[in-house]
């Protein structure tokens, strides 16, 4: 099954149109990376086959020797009542204090992740766009952002050109018969 959600990502990742950052957009700048670290939960995204009917979902990154990050994404399909797993490498692209990286799930093949909006004091919410529109993820430290903060990305986002109306909310509550993932896989 790991196997399988690995070739997924990595189909959307050959679909994608590279490591690029949508037109006219611009990545954070003053970024710093190990205040990134660590478990993000998905607020909402806009639909992509790799993640389609995922709930729960989330991304925790870690440090790789290399330099660059590890990343393991997860979620829970409850149609098959099962844990999806993709475990893939990240590096930046225009040096480390920028929030432009390129990700990859596969072999040689990357896609982007451009951090457009970002809180930059506490770092507990972010904005993060692929190599184009079509890709749009709202992320949090938390399962539930509040109304206020969770609005304003919603509206940065329409600002920037994303359709929000097509954002899909990501459920990050237990289901019945639902075993809850290994806590050390939760930090982030």
């Amino acid at each position: 099954m790991k196997r399988m959600f690995c070739l997924m990502l990595a189909c959307c990742l050959l679909a994608c149109t590279g490591t690029g950052t949508p037109s006219g957009l611009q990545p954070v700048t003053h970024f710093k990376p190990d205040q990134y670290l660590g478990t993000w939960y998905e607020i909402a995204r806009l639909d992509h086959s790799f993640e389609r009917g995922l709930q729960q979902v989330t991304a925790t990154y870690s440090k790789r020797e290399d330099g660059g990050l590890k990343v393991i994404n997860r979620g829970y399909d409850p149609e098959k009542q099962a844990w999806k797993e993709a475990e893939g490498k990240a590096y930046f692209v225009d040096g480390p204090d920028t929030g432009k990286l390129k990700v990859s799930f596969f072999g040689p093949f990357y896609g982007a992740y451009n951090i457009l909006v970002l809180d930059h004091v506490n770092y507990n919410f972010s904005l993060v766009a692929g190599p184009s529109r079509d890709y749009l993820w709202i992320l949090s430290r938390t399962p539930e952002l509040s109304y206020p903060v969770k609005a304003e990305l919603i509206a940065r986002a329409q600002h920037l050109g994303f359709d929000t109306g097509k954002l899909i909310f990501v459920e990050h509550g237990a289901q019945p018969g639902m075993k809850l993932p290994h806590r050390d896989t939760m930090r982030r």
